[in-house]
């Protein structure tokens, strides 16, 4: 059995005449947690919205699950269906709908796509909130959240359709040490049930702490990639010890 859940092919995508993305090949399977990286314009969110099919791309092929994506125009109909069913993403500023609580965000897409009973949506979308810790701020809309609620809720509407890959953009961006740590640990249980994440992060702690695989992007290619604390403890490539530095400076 091939336990791969994300194959990307040779994933090209050009802006203009801008390359933005030249022959990317990334691999995820089943219950890894793979953390993409590299400095600001290397193509880490595009290739996040190239999956999750928010964005067209030129060549290429991107497989998820066994949903295949081409170059052309984003998926419609039963394609886009059944995307959704393979990922769910949580992007970097959550884009919660403001004028929905926390529990009517999580069970927008059972209800609305998936066409789930009310109660079953609401019953799983209180196990969601309860397991990531704000089942109590259910009723709260997302202005009354605090940051890592937010996140957190953002979370759970990703999961709400039970995808077995999670894209997450820049998930610690706005996290103090102690957010931080608990979205690390929250990360690894979802990995340890069996879910496969992708990240995009800045943050070389938090990736050498909880991600199985790096991959580092630089220009749009990928430039080196490996086992995290390897590659981010002892890196090989220019553009990796770049990141590192600045991270430093």
């Amino acid at each position: 059995m091939n336990d791969e859940i994300l194959r990307i092919d040779s994933l090209r995508l050009n802006r203009g005449a801008r390359e933005v993305l030249r022959g990317v090949n990334i691999t995820a399977a089943r219950g890894e947690l793979v953390a993409l990286m590299g400095l600001s314009g290397g193509g880490k969110t595009t290739i996040l919205r190239s999956v999750a099919a928010l964005e067209a791309f030129d060549a290429g092929s991107i497989d998820i699950g066994g949903v295949v994506l081409r170059p052309g125009p984003l998926p419609k109909g039963t394609l886009a269906r059944e995307l959704r069913k393979q990922v769910g993403m949580v992007f970097q500023l959550h884009y919660l709908f403001e004028h929905l609580t926390a529990m009517q965000n999580v069970t927008l897409a059972p209800l609305h796509v998936a066409h789930a009973a009310q109660a079953a949506a609401e019953a799983r979308a209180l196990q969601l909130l309860e397991s990531l810790g704000v089942s109590h701020r259910k009723d709260a809309l997302p202005r009354e959240l605090s940051g890592g609620e937010a996140q957190r809720v953002a979370i759970a509407r990703a999961m709400a359709m039970d995808p077995p890959l999670l894209l997450m953009d820049e998930p610690t961006a706005s996290l103090d040490p102690a957010r931080r740590q608990e979205l690390g640990d929250t990360l690894r249980r979802l990995v340890a049930e069996g879910r496969t994440l992708v990240v995009t992060t800045h943050d070389d702690d938090f990736a050498r702490d909880f991600a199985d695989r790096v991959v580092i992007l630089a220009e749009g290619e990928v430039v080196e990639q490996g086992n995290a604390r390897d590659v981010l403890t002892n890196p090989q490539h220019a553009a990796t010890k770049a990141l590192l530095q600045g991270r430093a400076t």
